[in-house]
């Protein structure tokens, strides 16, 4: 008896629809129907302005209305032609993208007015000059680039020393209360808003050398207050990361534990110390 020849499969004949495919949308399809729905809803506004001005004609309306239609189309034609779970799917997608382009509009529109308003004062005169005796238009932004200089130079002198060795303190020697004051209170200041800070700086200088006097050591006693809970939570997580191997083996040689801070831990950790910082 000989063994019959395998079967094959028929083949789909040329106009025979894809299993895979069938009952789905093509996917130029949304697209033009986005492009349609504007369209009517261009042409329903423009006729709603007819005899008036060009300036007066609705695009946040025509927008909106377009939206809806496209949406309502879309969700009609995918309930018919793929399903309903498929139509939900559809609409949630839509209104997610409307919104995060809803959310777009105010930012694009800042960027294009500062952009704009802006390019012409991008010349020498704007970097060298400053706004003493300056009333009105014209002047520079010397004093206030050299301020921000000096106020964050400031701000780093006092909070990186300070947060360095409260840093230091916690991770090779904090136990016990006081450890854990010191990091409630760094998680606190994590928290506090710029504006707080700021206010608590103006009434302390207030109460000490009377009201309406402003100095610029104000502003950097501020940014203090927010950059240290940032350079201690960096610098303890850098100083965690190094292994105790290394310091197990200083202390074998005799070592003291300030010496081997001072020489193996910062060493070590100094470069992630200096990237947090």
């Amino acid at each position: 008896m000989t063994p019959s020849s395998p079967t094959r499969s028929p083949r789909l004949s040329a106009g025979a629809p894809n299993a895979l495919t069938a009952g789905q949308l093509p996917t130029w399809l949304p697209w033009a129907l986005l492009l349609v729905s504007m369209g009517l809803a261009s042409a329903v506004f423009t006729i709603l302005n007819f005899g008036g001005e060009a300036r007066d004609f609705n695009v946040a309306g025509t927008i909106f209305f377009g939206f809806v239609v496209f949406a309502v189309a879309l969700v009609i034609l995918s309930t018919i032609v793929e399903s309903s779970r498929r139509a939900k799917d559809r609409l949630a997608t839509v209104l997610v993208s409307f919104a995060f382009t809803l959310a777009l509009i105010p930012l694009i529109s800042l960027l294009y007015t500062v952009v704009i308003d802006g390019i012409t004062r991008f010349d020498p005169t704007f970097f060298s000059w400053s706004m003493r005796n300056v009333v009105g238009e014209g002047g520079g932004a010397v004093h206030a680039i050299w301020g921000t200089l000096l106020i964050t130079l400031t701000a780093a002198v006092i909070s990186v020393p300070i947060g360095l060795l409260t840093s230091i303190y916690l991770v090779e020697y904090g136990r016990g209360r006081l450890a854990r004051a010191i990091t409630f209170f760094v998680d606190v200041m994590t928290g506090i808003p710029s504006i707080v800070a700021g206010l608590f700086i103006v009434a302390l200088f207030s109460l000490i050398i009377g009201p309406g006097r402003y100095m610029g050591i104000m502003g950097a006693l501020s940014l203090t207050v927010l950059m240290i809970p940032v350079v201690v939570r960096s610098s303890e997580e850098m100083l965690r990361l190094v292994p105790n191997e290394l310091r197990e083996a200083s202390y074998a040689l005799g070592v003291p534990k300030w010496l081997t801070i001072a020489k193996v831990v910062l060493p070590t950790a100094i470069a992630g110390i200096t990237t947090g910082i």
